[in-house]
């Protein structure tokens, strides 16, 4: 493949480089991983010619700009610098953003890296000492981007403390137990079977933090080692965000590639990518086991590459909670637990690790790694952030492109798609359409949250506070059940 038969302002990935750091050491800061995984995806002279660093936004630690600091450490001189707001949707954007300005010559060489040290910072938190890691001055102008970002819950959620995605995305769980007709036992089985084949990936990824394959019935079933967080979840079904992890992507023109002699076997091209949103208010989704911007934009991104779902060889499905795979699986017509072709290539954030906003910097970084050693193969990436809710697709190869890459905002068309009403006050008896219980630590349940259809079929949240009887939660299946929903959002089972 030779480089001066295209394009010279094809867009191309170049470099993607991750690091793990298992080991104790509170000197290392997420600054030091995005150089460490930088300096994995690129060699030196590379990442000199980068004129623009995009940077995840990270949790673990306040930079004024971390984007300036990592151009420092790389002697990428005069890189414009970049900061984005929240989201796991992010990498995906960015790489589609990058894309779009390589394109059109806006940028020649362009850096996205992103990294938490969350494990080490909580470690250092619970003995009382705090980290000292790298200040940014007030010299130093805050980074573009930083502030962008988009409320994680409404008035309806807020009310009862309906906060957190721990207990929103096994709401959605129930709702796809619900919908399919399945019993608690017989979903809790096959949830189990999907996330056990997730670990078996982990196990040969090996850039995952956990890499211990587990039996399905390891996942499902509650252990000293496993407790219930949020019924139906148990931790083994949550994101794993206690991690000390960096991933980096190097992109450029294809003209810029081949005047720095990167080879050309390590050249991986994004195709096409789309990126749009659900409603953010969750009471107002129309359905708690749909995604109609995952159907739209996911089915968009492959037709602007001119593949179909059975082109694909191999898939990654944003994986924070066993929710999010099966809703995306069923919107895109992805078959699940498929042995020939698991949905991910990284093992999830289970287990690969959630490293926060940028698990897709990963999630890129081993598709183009796994694309490279089977020249030929085409990769689809799905990124989601929020609640189920802000989403960012791509499709990816090594043959290069019969087009230019391409890129829609289908936001108009996810915006025509029916909604729900929502009650934030509404008292009254109303129908459990699903539900989950939140566990504490003792393994005893403490609350149920429900959403609750009312008679008009709108629909209103609420929360059983009684403790012993949230337990009846787990033990009775409520689907369809009959609730008291009072003025305040709290209710009782008839």
């Amino acid at each position: 493949m030779a480089g001066q038969s295209m394009d010279p302002r094809t867009p191309v990935l170049v470099g993607y480089g991750q690091v793990n750091q298992h080991d104790d050491h509170p000197g290392v800061e997420p600054v030091d991983l995005m150089v460490a995984a930088a300096r994995a995806a690129a060699d030196p002279r590379v990442l000199e010619a980068v004129d623009s660093v995009r940077v995840v936004n990270l949790l673990s630690w306040r930079y004024r700009d971390p984007g300036l600091l990592l151009a420092q450490r790389l002697r990428a001189q005069n890189a414009a610098t970049r900061y984005t707001g929240i989201g796991g949707n992010v990498p995906q954007s960015l790489v589609n953003e990058a894309c779009l300005d390589i394109q059109a010559g806006r940028t020649d060489a362009l850096l996205i890296a992103g990294a938490e040290t969350w494990r080490t910072r909580t470690r250092l938190r619970a003995s009382g000492a705090k980290p000292e890691w790298t200040h940014q001055d007030e010299s130093v102008p805050l980074a573009e981007g930083a502030d962008d970002g988009v409320p994680m819950a409404g008035p309806a959620e807020i009310r009862i403390k309906l906060d957190r995605p721990a207990y929103v995305y096994p709401m959605f769980e129930q709702a796809l137990r619900i919908a399919a007709g399945e019993s608690a036992e017989d979903h809790l089985r096959r949830i189990g079977e999907l996330w056990s084949q997730f670990s078996g990936v982990a196990a040969k990824n090996p850039h995952a933090w956990s890499r211990e394959p587990l039996a399905p019935h390891q996942i499902w079933q509650p252990s000293p080692r496993n407790r219930m967080i949020s019924w139906p979840y148990t931790k083994l079904m949550n994101s794993n965000n206690m991690v000390d992890q960096g991933a980096a992507l190097v992109l450029m023109s294809a003209g810029k590639a081949t005047y720095l002699q990167i080879p050309s076997e390590r050249w991986v091209f994004p195709y096409a990518g789309t990126d749009a949103h659900d409603t953010y208010a969750i009471s107002e989704r129309a359905e708690f086991y749909r995604s109609p911007a995952i159907r739209i934009a996911g089915q968009r991104a492959m037709q602007l590459a001119g593949v179909g779902v059975d082109d694909l060889d191999l898939i990654d499905v944003y994986s924070c909670f066993p929710s999010a795979v099966q809703v995306a699986a069923n919107e895109l017509g992805l078959p699940a637990g498929d042995p020939s072709r698991p949905l991910t290539v990284t093992g999830g954030l289970t287990f690969a690790g959630g490293p926060w906003n940028n698990y897709v910097t990963h999630s890129i970084a081993t598709m183009a790694e796994r694309l490279v050693a089977n020249p030929g193969q085409r990769g689809f990436i799905t990124a989601n952030g929020g609640y189920l809710t802000k989403h960012s697709f791509g499709v990816y190869g090594t043959e290069p492109p019969t087009h230019e890459f391409r890129w829609e905002d289908v936001q108009s068309e996810v915006d025509r798609e029916p909604t729900r009403a929502a009650d934030v006050e509404w008292s009254g008896v109303g129908t459990v359409e699903s539900w989950t219980t939140p566990f504490n630590r003792t393994g005893s349940a403490e609350k149920a949250f429900l959403a609750v259809r009312t008679p008009d079929d709108s629909r209103v949240l609420a929360v059983i506070s009684d403790p012993a009887e949230a337990e009846a939660t787990i033990r009775d299946d409520i689907a369809g059940g009959k609730v008291q929903v009072n003025t305040d959002g709290t209710a009782t089972l008839l």
